[in-house]
């Protein structure tokens, strides 16, 4: 395989900060906190951590493994996907060698997926006028129930009026 076109494998290291409600938690000066369920790491109230772990493992696994034939690899650890891309566009012209890039992200635990390593932020703007708002606004958070309650609440939610974004606002 060294006559190969070499690859650069790359992944992201930042994470997506998230905590359950009723959990106190300072993502910038704790460590999360993980248990064992089974065959399983979590975490306890928040996000267990990069959500491309599956990615940085892959590599990490490659590179360490002896038994699985590879061309010329390169492993290349990006941060900030999630807000900004400035790891990836910190990247000066030729420090990579590759000739094929694969990005590994996913975070499913049954799938590894391939794709392009590229990314925009797009901001766009409108004008708009607020209105009152029309029929009954309401926020409902409903978690681990039974699912003949489900099945209620549901119920009861359909037959609240549906609101939409032209309720609340009128382009100028």
């Amino acid at each position: 395989m060294e006559n190969r076109k070499s690859i650069v494998l790359q992944s992201h290291l930042d994470m997506v900060c998230q905590k359950n409600n009723d959990v106190n938690f300072d993502f910038e000066t704790e460590g999360i906190k993980m248990e064992i369920d089974g065959d399983w790491v979590k975490a306890k109230g928040t996000t267990l951590g990069a959500d491309n772990g599956l990615g940085v493992a892959t590599i990490m696994s490659i590179l360490e493994s002896s038994d699985i034939p590879h061309p010329a690899l390169e492993a290349l650890f990006t941060i900030d996907e999630e807000t900004g891309m400035t790891g990836a566009i910190g990247l000066k012209p030729g420090q990579l060698t590759g000739e094929i890039l694969l990005n590994l992200d996913t975070e499913e635990d049954d799938e590894i997926d391939i794709g392009c390593a590229g990314g925009v932020d797009v901001t766009i703007t409108q004008n708009y006028a607020t209105k009152a708002p029309k029929g009954q606004i309401v926020r409902i958070e409903v978690k681990g129930l039974q699912e003949a309650t489900q099945e209620w609440i549901s119920t009861k939610v359909s037959e609240m009026p549906i609101l939409s974004w032209e309720d609340f606002f009128t382009k100028e």
